[in-house]
């Protein structure tokens, strides 16, 4: 590596975690974040670097950009997909994100909160992540989006709008959703259908991401019922599965493994002593960080 290269990947370097978490918080997907991490380099190496005054300011820019054309590509391909769409799950302890100290960067990361940003425009979830997220003001998220600031401001007023609809259904605390989860896991292990319905919200839904790479359901599941009898029957007596106990995307979560060597992702949200939402990952392809 010559040393003006040695250089940019040094500034770089200097902010990767920040610019990772954004590039994830944009994308739901760890690998295409890496993508545009090295596709930023290499206009970064390309760029004349005396002038830029404030480096994170212009990898920001360049981050998301680059995040937001991969969004929109995806978007226009996801009838593609076969099933349920949800987030990689990515393992936070310790937390490749850099410190997530405060309260709106872990939840920001929440498997239940990115599925909700799915449903926005991509300015709207690029003005959400950076304001909300990174607490950056709207005049320097204008610049990043080549808008003016009142617009970035109604963006995020539009996006928040839609994200608090959906918020009052994962209001549970980290430890209510880690005893909850204990609780669903245990039932669903014993086949307990009457102890699995009570814990889970009448309209709550369990999505399954399989990606037709592995055995999902590929419509959302509704309804406690259906819920408890659904994971009662995949994960109940007779089963083997081992289960392991670990944190992703800021939260608890579990992963199952098959006899056969398959394995899944299991996280929830939960609002009021009730879970409201399951999500389960077993594409494979979104699986290979989770150790």
């Amino acid at each position: 590596m010559t040393t003006e290269a040695a250089e940019a990947a040094g500034a770089l370097q200097a902010h990767r975690p920040m610019l990772l978490g954004l590039a994830y918080r944009l994308l739901g997907s760890r690998h295409d974040a890496e993508d545009v991490l090295q596709e930023a380099y290499l206009r970064w190496l390309g760029v004349d670097r005396s002038a830029v005054e404030e480096p994170r300011k212009y990898l920001s820019r360049v981050v998301t950009h680059l995040a937001l054309d991969r969004l929109r590509a995806r978007q226009a391909a996801r009838e593609t997909y076969v099933g349920t769409w949800l987030p990689e799950p990515v393992p936070t302890a310790p937390s490749p994100f850099g410190p997530l100290d405060r309260a709106e960067l872990r939840d920001s990361l929440s498997t239940a909160l990115l599925h909700v940003l799915e449903r926005l425009t991509p300015p709207e979830r690029a003005v959400y992540v950076l304001h909300t997220a990174f607490d950056l003001p709207y005049a320097e998220i204008a610049e990043i989006l080549d808008r003016t600031p009142e617009h970035c401001r109604q963006l995020h007023h539009r996006a928040t709008a839609r994200v608090r609809q959906e918020q009052r259904r994962f209001t549970a605390s980290r430890a209510e959703r880690e005893r909850l989860l204990d609780a669903f896991l245990a039932a669903a292990r014993d086949g307990d259908l009457a102890t699995l319905t009570g814990l889970v919200a009448a309209d709550a839904t369990a999505w399954n991401d399989g990606g037709g790479r592995a055995r999902a359901a590929r419509n959302p599941v509704t309804g406690a019922d259906r819920i408890a009898r659904f994971f009662a029957g995949i994960y109940g007596r007779g089963r083997q599965w081992t289960t392991r106990r670990v944190e992703l995307n800021g939260e608890p979560a579990a992963l199952m493994t098959r006899a056969d060597g398959s394995r899944y992702t299991l996280t929830v949200s939960a609002a009021d002593g009730r879970i409201t939402g399951v999500y389960v990952v077993g594409n494979p392809e979104k699986l290979p960080p989770v150790d």
